[in-house]
């Protein structure tokens, strides 16, 4: 038998966005209940506050809750997948990676400044990155490969990292390969020059 929470998920699953008022008449369910249920489900990142409403006649706003896009799913693998192999030959990864980069700009900043910018800007676009010091120069380190569902098929993407974050540390980098890189993460480190 499904627990309260579960069933309030459910509710929202079905009807895509609901009010704590409406979950409880629609569950038979006390709203002071509904609500700490929201809040532990809101807290945990299973739901999200989509927007506050006026609630019916006088009174204080009411929010809305929905489920995060997440967990909604998409077909952007499959769409970038077609568009890589379509464009095989042609993708300038460059143009690509200064398309990424977008307008930031390091350009006379302190080596260390530059490197958080950059960091931010790429755990912007869910790289999970972190930079470290060495011997030879700043290393940054990936914690996650936002390409993973097709990077297998286009090493092109890898590339286009290193452009992207030639551009982003405003310096030339270097790719290394490191052999103990979990799955789930970019299996090279960059060395900033």
């Amino acid at each position: 038998m499904p627990t309260a929470r579960q069933k309030v998920l459910h509710y929202i699953s079905k009807s895509r966005t609901a009010s704590a008022r409406e979950i409880a008449r629609g569950l038979k369910m006390s709203a002071e209940t509904v609500r700490h249920h929201l809040r532990v489900l809101a807290a945990e990142g299973r739901l999200e506050v989509e927007a506050v409403q006026r609630g019916e006649g006088r009174g204080r706003p009411e929010k809305v809750y929905s489920l995060p896009r997440a967990a909604l799913g998409d077909n952007l693998s499959a769409l970038s997948e077609a568009l890589l192999a379509e464009a095989r030959s042609s993708v300038r990864v460059e143009a690509l990676a200064k398309r990424l980069a977008g307008e930031i700009s390091v350009a006379g900043q302190p080596v260390a400044k530059r490197l958080n910018l950059l960091i931010e800007k790429l755990n912007q676009m869910h790289y999970h990155a972190h930079w470290e010091a060495g011997a030879e120069g700043p290393r940054v380190l990936f914690g996650h490969c936002p390409y993973a569902a097709v990077v297998g098929g286009h090493p092109e993407l890898c590339e286009m990292d290193a452009s992207l974050l030639s551009l982003l540390a405003a310096r030339p980098v270097v790719r290394e390969a490191r052999p103990d890189t979990p799955k789930h993460a970019c299996p090279f480190v960059f060395l900033v020059r």
